[in-house]
Formats: C-alpha cells, structure tokens, sequence
C-alpha cells in the first residue's frame, strides 16, 4: 500500500552510491539542456523567460517521484508551450500579470484533470486522439512554432493577427522594411553551433555551448544598446503627432475596457434577477462597447505600426542625442550609422521616458532566488473559459508524456503504469502551479539525453531540479545578455525534430482514411492557429465519423474455397461462389446502428440468387450482440425461413451464445443449427443443400475461380 501512493520507494531496492554517480551525472547533464531551452519555450508560451526556469524547479522531480517512468524528463515542452499561449491570448496580452496569473491557474487545471483521471484509471481516454490526428497536429504545429520565432530573428515587431499566416505576413512584410542584421546574424550564428556540434559529437551540450558563446559575444559588442529620452530630442514633428494619436487610442480603449466590465457587471446581475428587460440592454451595452473597442484597435494597431516602421539616425547634442527621421530628406546619415526605433507595445507611452532601441533584444533582467509559493487565484469564469483548452492540454500532454515513456521502457525493460504516470504529471503540474510554473509535460529530446547518460532511476530528474535550483539562486545576472534570437534559435532546432512527412504516407498506405485525416487534421491547424484547439477537434469529429461509418457498415462478405484451404472473401480473390450455400461472415459487433445492414445484406442476397438453399451466418467476429442485434435476428431467422431457405450459425462465442439462451432466440435457431466451426458448418449441411443439384464441384469444397 505504502508503494501504491509513494512508488519512488522501488527504487532504494539495491540502490548504491555507483547508481547515485550515474543519476547525478545524468541529471546535470538533462539540466545544461533544460536550463536554455526552458527560457526559449517559456517565450513560446507567451511568458517572461524566466519563467521557463520556475517550470523547471518542481515539475521534473515531482513527476519523476510519482510517476512509473524512471528516465522520463518533465518540463516545458514545444507543443505544450503553444497551446498554453492559444488558450490564454484571447484573455490577455501576452507576458501581463494577468496573462501570467491566468497561466499558473490553467497549469493547476491541467493538474488536477490529469491527476483526477490517473486516480479513477481513466488512462484510456487518450485514445480519443488518435495517432494520425496527433500526428498532422504535430507537423502543423512545429511549422507554427518554428514561424513564430520569425521576428525574433529578425528582430522586428508586428501586431499579432486574428490568424497565424496573416501575422507571418506581417513579420515578412516588416522584415523587407527593415531586417536587424545583427540580431539575424546572432540567430543564424547559434544554428551553425548547435548543428554544427550535434554533427562532430552528440554528446556535447550543443544548446549550452551555443547560448553561452552568443552570450559572451553579445556582452563584448554591446548588442543591446536600449537609450531613455524625452520626446523633446526626437526632431520630426510627425513623430509627435503619431505618438499622442497613439496614446489617445489607447487610453480610450482601457476607459472602454472598464465600461465593458461595468456593463459585464450589469449583465451577471440581471441574469441573477432574472430581469429580463435589465439583461437585454446590458447585453446590447456590451455588444455596442465591444464594436467600439474593436474599431479602437485597429486604430491603435496603425498608429503603432506607423511608429515601429520608423527609423531614426542619432546625433550628439549635448550630453546626449538628438533623433531624426532616417526618411527625411533632409538628414544625412552621421558617423555612426546605427539605426534606432521606438519600443511600443500595448501602453500608453511615456512621452518623458521613450525607450530608443538601438541594438537588438536580449533576455535582460532575470529575478535572483526561487520563486514564492502561493496558491493560484481561482476564478470561476476564467475556469469555465479555459476547461475546454485544459483537457486538450492534458490529453495531448499526457500522449506526449507516455509515448515517451513506452518507448524508453521496450529498450529498459520496466513495468509502465500509464495511471501512475497520469497521477505523476498532474501532481507535477499541481505542485508547479504552486511554484508559478505554466503546464509542463514529458520532454522527448531531454528524455533521449537522460536515456542516453545512462540514468538508473527518478533521481537523476532531482539533480536536474537541484541544478535548476542552483541557478536561480546565484547564476541569473549570467543570463542577462542572452539574445532573444538564440532562445528563438533553439526553439526552431527543437521543433525540427517534430516534423514527420512519412507519418503522412504511413497513414495513408494503413488506410486511405486514416491519411485523410491526417492531412486534412494538419491543414485545419494551419488555417486555424492560433485557435489550435479547433484543428484537434476537426480531427476528432472525423476520427469519430469514420468510426462510426465503418460500425454502421462493417464488412459482410460471402466466403469460398481459396488454394491455400482457407475460406475466403470471393469478391476480393475472385473465387467463385456455391449456388446453394452462401457463408456469410459478418465482421464487428452487431448492435442498434448496424443490425439493420445484416438484414439488408441477407435480403439482397436471396434477391439476386435464386437458387439459394441454405445461408451459414459466420459469426466468428460478431463479437456482441445487443437487443436491437437480437431482435433483427429473430426477424431476419423467420423471413429466410419464410422465403423456404435454411439457416445456421457457426463460430458463436460465449458473449453471443448467453445472448441466444437467455433469450427465445436459441430455441428458434435450434441447438442443432449451431455448429462450433466453419468446416464442420459445411459438412452437415453440404449434402443436403445439394440434393439434385446439377453442381459438379462445390466452391466450398473446391477452388473454383471465376472464368
């Protein structure tokens, strides 16, 4: 019992400080993985960098003590990272405390959603996503993940978009306009390290070793090169102008904030008084204040994409620098031809404090110590908006999770639980809501390495942990100067690994459905990110149509004699078919959505073949049968009897047969009627259904293929 609730106590069994070595080893070296890639998928998510860190504090080391996979490695991972910023982008804006906070609150949901379906044995409703829906899910959202990280690397800014591709056009669009060449040459320079590494030796931290030297380099050039000044020193009037228009529209868009929430206010008590004619004008109040808002930001997103596609040269003035237009016509380009811009983002702009990009962006300041232990905000309605995102999160989380885990396992040789490892993610994702963790999960290439150094049991992901710790507490000031291109940088080399074009062509050569599914389950994401959620729930709905399509048609086929002695489907091997006797095997339970087919089947076979004496229903793959089966077997019984042909049953399993006796259906059938095999189905009835029958050689006793 005591192992049941704390399964880390299997692993002290004959453990040794030789065992302690190896897991040591191998944690630290998971964690010179995970400590930049953390910081790079935290930035995916739509959060400060730093918090790739948090998320990497508790979650492994939880998820390894309770979880049943001794290597996996838990933490931020690619796929998770972007479902975390489609969920909560329609909240708030992206690296806000709101955005923050409503973060940790959908990591305690995926917690508990995990956790709860561990406990109830629930394990088996991953298999809802299946492998072709996951797998176009997975190609789309590595293109997603990788083009995301565009601006980055180019070091531009654009206003996101209500689609992802429009906002790719944008960043295409503004890289034309103006490219950051040294944040571009930043970002390509960490490629070539990492790949050129991962090529002369596997083994080597190729993201460490690219996220320190670009880091020592872009302290040594000065790459970030950021100015305070008052408007005052920019010299083109128009640039004034633009900028109180922009603050303008953004002050009126938070007063209509606030008075869509005073009417949201209105609404909720209207409801609870059940006045109707109060609920009516609160709800045409917020419907004519979110078309006012609306129409606000549009205007804010030209007046900020005026002010992003402006570029400026500096001049000495003083102690400090005055700014001109680089477009004017007037200016001449000075000395130091390096360009500046204006950082704006969704606030009004300090108009005595402008920050003058004139360098590209590094990580900056990251919090010294751990972070504060605090239960997350509950709030009702932000759950109910999130609980749909939560699920998916967990479930693709968890598939993520386990297929690792299976596959370390074939080449470990140790039991899996996949309850257990539910039960040990969502404790992990739980006790990290409680650390200001966003949803973790199982990571693929931190598990590889783990795998790979060789670690013997969970411990090896508390070193990782203590490592993490390590870092948090003395180490952060070294992470100041990281660009923001490396962390992109490696996003994208990550993500490669995601892309799978042949799961495509292996779907399709199973079943020419399943490829469908799949391709169309990958355009759907494409076309719909950022709302990823309706990608997966496109592949599901046709995922589950298919099945059902194919349970209310399954296959029913008429059997012959084959040359290798087996009774076989006559359509697909052209065999020719017996006359008198028809086999009918009917493959899938049979039940309310399909019984009606059988029956239909029977019917036009007596149609088309007059000389039909006996039909011999195989029942080896019926493996149930429910009272709509039952009852159109009663009916279809009387009407082949009817109509002067026999019928019998061979192959009926014990389910079906407990059926037939606890109903009056075995009486009608007769037990004699019934016959264990195929074979022996023949022989009893051969004879008799061709008695004076001019038919020389039976094609169920003899291959007879059609002329």
């Amino acid at each position: 019992m005591i192992k049941m609730f704390f399964p880390f106590l299997e692993w002290l069994k004959d453990y040794s400080v030789e065992k302690l070595k190896i897991d040591a080893l191998s944690g630290l070296t998971v964690a010179l993985v995970l400590i930049p890639q953390s910081m790079a998928y935290a930035q995916l998510a739509g959060m400060p960098s730093y918090y790739g860190l948090y998320a990497s504090f508790l979650p492994p080391v939880i998820a390894s003590l309770f979880g049943s996979s001794r290597q996996l490695a838990t933490g931020p991972v690619a796929v998770v990272s972007l479902m975390t910023a489609a969920s909560l982008e329609p909240l708030a804006t992206a690296g806000s405390e709101g955005y923050i906070a409503y973060a940790i609150l959908l990591a305690l949901m995926v917690g508990i959603f995990q956790f709860s379906l561990g406990v109830l044995r629930l394990g088996v409703v991953v298999n809802f996503l299946s492998h072709p829906v996951v797998n176009g899910f997975t190609n789309a959202a590595a293109i997603i993940i990788a083009s995301s990280q565009l601006s980055k690397m180019f070091g531009v800014y654009v206003d996101k978009a209500e689609h992802h591709y429009e906002t790719i056009y944008r960043v295409c669009e503004a890289a034309v306009h103006y490219t950051h060449w040294p944040t571009l040459i930043m970002g390509v320079l960490a490629f070539g390290i990492m790949y050129g590494l991962r090529r002369i030796n596997p083994r080597i931290p190729n993201v460490l070793v690219a996220v320190a030297l670009t880091t020592v380099i872009s302290w040594l050039i000065g790459f970030q090169k950021d100015t305070m000044v008052d408007i005052t020193a920019i010299k083109t009037p128009v640039v004034h102008e633009t900028v109180a228009g922009f603050n303008r529209v953004t002050s009126e868009i938070a007063a209509a904030t606030e008075q869509r929430t005073h009417y949201m206010r209105a609404l909720d008590a209207a409801k609870t008084d059940h006045d109707d004619i109060a609920r009516l004008d609160a709800q045409h109040d917020i419907n004519v204040i979110n078309f006012k808002i609306n129409q606000l930001k549009e205007d804010a997103h030209k007046y900020r994409s005026e002010l992003r596609d402006m570029l400026f040269y500096a001049e000495k003035a003083g102690s400090g620098h005055e700014f001109f237009l680089k477009t004017d016509p007037a200016v001449k380009a000075p000395e130091d031809e390096r360009i500046w811009r204006i950082k704006v983002g969704n606030k009004i702009l300090d108009t005595e404090n402008l920050l003058m990009m004139g360098g590209g962006a590094v990580v900056g300041s990251v919090p010294k110590g751990l972070p504060a232990f605090s239960m997350p905000k509950i709030d009702f309605k932000v759950i109910m908006h999130l609980f749909p995102y939560a699920a998916i999160i967990s479930l693709l989380g968890f598939m993520e999770a386990i297929s690792i885990a299976k596959a370390m396992a074939a080449k470990t040789g140790q039991r899996l639980d996949p309850n257990q490892e539910l039960i040990g993610q969502g404790l992990a994702n739980m006790m990290g809501a409680m650390s200001k963790s966003y949803p973790t999960s199982g990571s693929f290439s931190r598990s590889a390495v783990n795998l790979q150094a060789g670690a013997m049991t969970g411990l090896s992901s508390a070193f990782t942990s203590l490592a993490v710790v390590i870092v948090l507490l003395f180490f952060t000031p070294l992470l100041f100067h990281l660009p923001q291109a490396v962390l992109a940088a490696v996003i994208m080399m990550a993500v490669i690994g995601l892309v799978n074009v042949s799961g495509f062509i292996h779907a399709w050569k199973v079943q020419w459905y399943d490829g469908a599914i799949s391709i169309i389950s990958f355009l759907c994401t494409l076309a719909f990110a950022p709302h990823l959620d309706r990608g997966i729930m496109v592949g599901v709905l046709l995922s589950l149509g298919v099945f059902l399509y194919k349970s209310m048609r399954p296959t029913v086929t008429s059997l012959s004699r084959h040359e290798d002695d087996a009774l076989r489907d006559a359509v697909v091997h052209g065999l020719d078919q017996c006359k008198y006797i028809d086999m009918v095997r009917f493959e899938g339970p049979l039940f309310f959505a399909n019984a009606s087919y059988l029956e239909d089947q029977i019917s036009e076979r007596m149609l088309q073949r007059k000389d039909l004496r006996h039909i011999i229903i195989v029942c080896n793959a019926i493996t149930d049968i429910d009272a709509s089966g039952e009852e159109v077997l009663s009916l279809l019984i009387d009407n082949v009897r009817s109509a002067g042909v026999e019928i019998s049953f061979s192959g009926v399993n014990e389910s079906v047969m407990k059926v037939f006796e606890r109903t009056h259906l075995l009486a009608m059938i007769r037990p004699e009627n019934i016959y264990p095999t195929m074979e022996k189905a023949i022989c009893a009835v051969h004879d008799h259904a061709h008695k004076d029958a001019g038919e020389t050689n039976c094609p169920l006793t003899t291959v007879c293929r059609i002329a």
